[in-house]
């Protein structure tokens, strides 16, 4: 079974999302995370022979797996298509979920309260609204890349001058 899973959960992710990481948790499932999406998927086998318990759920801004949102049972010999039907509609309910915010624009329940939580604790002023920085090249980088272009150059010349 464990084979089965990790077979199925590699193609499930090829299916769901472009950038991912299949990895096995410690109670025999696999989980499927989606960084870019800020979403993850378990599976793990479930109380018939031919079924999987299906979770999905949040990552948070910390890196940790918020609990699941929703799960359900689907039988393995569906195929990836029902499977990853079953999963983008357990994602879709854990998006709402997150997603769901007050007149005042804010998201609602108990992260807005740790955030305020945190504002008071800290005393400084809550992050701005700016986007993070972009990579820029750094300056060991330009370095490199200098004297390899120094080198071809030279390289250049010398096969010029002596043929």
């Amino acid at each position: 079974m464990s084979a089965q899973l990790r077979s199925t959960a590699q193609e499930l992710a090829d299916v769901l999302w472009r950038e991912h990481t299949v990895y096995r948790e410690r109670s025999g499932g696999m989980v499927i995370r989606g960084e870019h999406v800020r979403r993850w998927i378990s599976l793990a086998p479930a109380g018939g022979r031919d079924e999987i318990l299906v979770r999905a759920g949040r990552i948070l801004d910390s890196g940790t797996t918020a609990p699941a949102r929703s799960e359900a049972v689907v039988p393995l010999s569906a195929g990836t298509d029902v499977l990853a039907a079953a999963c983008r509609r357990l994602l879709a309910d854990a998006a709402a979920d997150a997603v769901r915010a007050t007149p005042d624009g804010e998201t609602s329940g108990r992260s807005r309260r740790q955030a305020k939580a945190v504002k008071r604790r800290s005393g400084r002023p809550g992050r701005s609204g700016r986007p993070p920085r972009e990579r820029h090249t750094s300056f060991s980088s330009w370095v490199i890349l200098v004297c390899v272009a120094g080198v071809i150059a030279l390289y250049a010349y010398s096969s010029a001058m002596y043929g």
